[in-house]
């Protein structure tokens, strides 16, 4: 049997010719079989990437698009073939169908131009849902977190995969495993959260879901990037080894261990070091440590910045071939490092073509794996195919109103909640009435059509003001919006007392409207110098507190602001971290009582907006120390905190073994009961404190919790498994042990209200814990 082959003057090729193509080979047999025909060009090009949709005058949607602009037409980029095509529903406001026929189009040009027929790898974004026009927005990732229910997030992430393969996307660059260091940083909002345990809990989860849909996960900014000097996007980080060790890459080598495909390197520095050039990080640690075997690839345009930011490589030949020894093995967006360049390079004897080799059999095998290698691949995406493309499925947006639900936090309530079915009530402030305002800086309508907005946003969406009144119908609902969320207008705070004054009660709704690059107030490029909310909006609720009337303050922001001084003057305070779609609803039905809220804080409220640098896990230094500052750092709601309309109480706690072996486990068990009127859902968490050891240790530090639903007066019995890897940290050598001593075990609905307590005390030699085998805690749940 013989088949013409695409391109190149389409040459009869047998097809015992093309062993690369046969499934039944192992994947080894079929990337050797390929790579051994490739000259170097067509090898680099499998390295290279390309921008189809990019405009250097559109919107700009990641750090210097405007300035960069496309490398050239497609007939030119894929000339030798093409490792992966970018963004192709990410970056213009097109139907969902027109887009995929656009994308089979490309694919179709690119198995054209290449001599073997090889299709490019497609990615794209989705760190709230399928950055597509029309795609469904779900809750940030710090609303995911919030949720404290990694199944929840595992569907969330097998529902985003599913519509991403159904519209021919391989790899998702997400999630963002960062664990939030300064609250001033702009990205707060995509991480999830402050804890290295929650973040790995959750993003495992989201992992699993996505990479179950056929799609790869993309595990963001490796690594040290949210630990950046005063919060501020792309700056130096000078972290220490105990921090980054203990901190910051945790969550990493959990979602390599978990099989996650790829990773993206962090723009930052790490005391003088890039990590997309840094072979330390990106091979020693990555792959020698922690045995990675997928691909690594750069965030975009990281290896230019090389040059021009970080000016470790005098020109571009010089900054492909840094990366490449590194362990990078794919240029991200475009082929401006890894095209010619690094042709160049290899010519020039400054990087071996054994590098290349390796970095291409990485991206085969992935090819392999996903199917494109198969003789009946076919470059129409499944939608396309079918004829239809839906992108926001009802199941998908139930979905996310269940998240949204699950997100929201209350935070105090003196019993004004929830509110009255009747009667007048004042709903101010800029986020009521503004459905982006509940959109993430990655959604669709935030990062490509900030400014357009004629377009719409894609999805159907209601205001929390439009779905309060559909919750509420018999109540008299008096809007004003008080003033901007960003500009310093105070023109209408004057109303906004009048109408508090004339009400019942008052809903006041403050926050953020994310975008990009300074365009939002929260989200990549949108830092800030301290935590006081955008613009007026301080004053606005000054006012509105002043009155003496009854005020639920409600924040919809990305980060955690200093609100905590409203806290004694609000009936009740509620933080969403950007709900998604499906906020306004969900949000209202909570404010109405038609739902209970069950969310938990993923980081600290602080009291005042210089209560920095300490999240809750700090060393004691990190405590209020009276006696040597003036400054107080303690929070106003402690991570982990979130209330309910009904009651809960956690009265047991005990470890079944009073001694462990340094290399041993051990079970905590902990009692919850519902105590209230109506059911809630709490979450039990499990802390831990190391009182004694060689080196300073945080206060208290996550060790595992669990969300459990229960009907009034209704128990359960929580058994955590701990392995003592969960108490491993980085000692006075700079090695990762498990040290014999006294640990402290505490049980409680936050970090900070922890009711129960016992211990336990680890025996035997010092434990050498480099490689940690147990990330997770696993937990039982009986109820009784």
């Amino acid at each position: 049997m013989t088949t013409t082959m695409p391109g190149h003057g389409g040459l009869p090729q047998r097809e015992d010719d093309r062993p690369w193509t046969d499934p039944a080979l192992p994947a080894t047999e079929r990337v050797e079989a390929l790579l051994a025909r490739f000259t170097l060009p067509e090898k680099v090009a499998q390295l290279s990437s390309t921008w189809e949709d990019i405009e250097a005058d559109g919107p700009e949607v990641a750090p210097g698009s405007n300035h960069f602009g496309r490398v050239g037409d497609l007939d030119e980029t894929a000339r030798h073939g093409l490792g992966q095509l970018t963004r192709p529903y990410g970056t213009l406001p097109r139907p969902a169908l027109e887009q995929a026929g656009l994308l089979a189009e490309h694919q179709r040009q690119v198995m054209a131009q290449s001599r073997f027929g090889i299709p490019a790898m497609a990615h794209d974004e989705c760190l709230t849902g399928f950055t597509a026009y029309g795609a469904t927005i779900y809750p940030t990732s710090l609303g995911m977190a919030a949720t404290f229910d990694p199944e929840l997030i595992r569907q969330v992430g097998e529902a985003i995969g599913s519509d991403m393969a159904e519209a021919g996307v391989h790899q998702g660059l997400s999630p963002v495993v960062d664990v939030i260091r300064d609250y001033r940083w702009g990205r707060c909002e995509e991480t999830f959260g402050e804890d290295p345990y929650l973040v790995g809990e959750v993003a495992e989860a989201y992992v699993t879901g996505l990479q179950s849909a056929g799609v790869y996960a993309t595990l963001k900014h490796f690594a040290g990037y949210s630990a950046s000097m005063g919060g501020r996007n792309h700056a130096p980080v000078h972290t220490g080894r105990r921090e980054f060790f203990d901190v910051i890459l945790p969550p990493f080598e959990r979602l390599v261990a978990a099989g996650v495909r790829s990773v993206m390197n962090s723009y930052a520095e790490i005391d003088g070091e890039v990590p997309a050039a840094s072979r330390w990080l990106l091979t020693d640690v990555l792959r020698e440590r922690w045995g990675f075997e997928g691909t690594v690839v750069s965030d975009y345009w990281s290896l230019p910045f090389l040059v021009n930011a970080h000016r470790v490589a005098a020109d571009l030949p010089e900054a492909g071939a840094l990366a490449l020894r590194a362990g990078m093995d794919v240029e991200l967006p475009d082929q401006r490092g890894f095209g010619d360049a690094l042709v160049h390079a290899v010519e020039q004897g400054l990087v071996d073509e054994d590098l290349v080799d390796r970095a291409v059999r990485r991206v085969l095998r992935q090819k392999v794996e996903l199917g494109l290698l198969d003789p009946d691949w076919d470059p129409h995406p499944p939608g396309l195919r079918a004829g239809e493309l839906d992108l926001d499925k009802p199941e998908s947006r139930r979905l996310a109103h269940a998240v949204a639900r699950s997100s929201a936090v209350l935070l105090s309530n003196d019993g004004i909640l929830p509110l009255p079915a009747a009667g007048r009530i004042a709903l101010i402030g800029p986020c009521a009435d503004d459905v982006r305002t509940m959109f993430g800086c990655y959604s669709f309508p935030n990062h490509v059509l900030a400014e357009r907005d004629d377009l719409g946003n894609g999805v159907e969406a209601v205001s929390l003001r439009d779905a309060l009144a559909m919750e509420l119908p018999s109540v008299h609902w008096e809007f004003t919006e008080g003033c901007p969320i960003r500009d310093e207008d105070r023109s209408g705070i004057p109303a906004a007392v009048a109408a508090c004054v004339a009400a019942d009660l008052t809903v006041l709704v403050v926050g953020d409207k994310p975008g990009m690059f300074g365009i939002g107030t929260s989200g990549e490029g949108c830092d800030v110098e301290d935590l006081r909310l955008p613009g007026v909006q301080e004053e606005l609720i000054e006012a509105v507190l002043a009155t003496g009337r009854p005020v639920v303050l409600v924040v919809n922001s990305g980060r955690p602001y200093a609100v905590g001084r409203f806290a004694s003057a609000a009936a009740a305070m509620v933080q969403v971290f950007l709900p998604g779609e499906e906020g306004g609803r969900a949000v209202a039905g909570l404010l109405a009582g038609k739902a209970n809220f069950s969310g938990k804080l993923p980081v600290q409220i602080p009291t005042t907006p210089g209560g920095q640098p300490y999240t809750y896990l700090h060393p004691p230094l990190g405590d209020r120390q009276s006696w040597l500052s003036n400054l107080d750092p303690t929070p106003a709601f402690p991570f982990g905190h979130g209330l309910s309309y009904t009651t809960f109480e956690i009265d047991l706690l005990a470890v079944d073994r009073e001694l462990v072996s340094t290399d041993g486990e051990f079970m905590v068990r902990a009692r919850v009961r519902n105590t209230g009127k109506v059911p809630g859902a709490e979450t039990v968490q499990l802390y831990a404190i190391d009182p004694v050891a060689q080196v300073t240790r945080p206060v208290r530090s996550l060790l595992g919790f669990a969300k459990i639903s229960l009907a009034p007066g209704e128990q359960a019995t929580v058994r955590f498994h701990v392995h003592t890897d969960r108490l491993a940290f980085t000692g006075l050598a700079g090695r990762r042990i498990v040290e014999p001593g006294e640990i402290l075990l505490q049980a409680g609905s936050s970090s900070l209200d922890t009711s129960v307590r016992d211990t336990v005390r680890l025996v035997g030699e010092q434990r050498d814990a480099t490689v940690v085998r147990h990330h997770a805690v696993p937990v039982t749940v009986e109820r009784e």
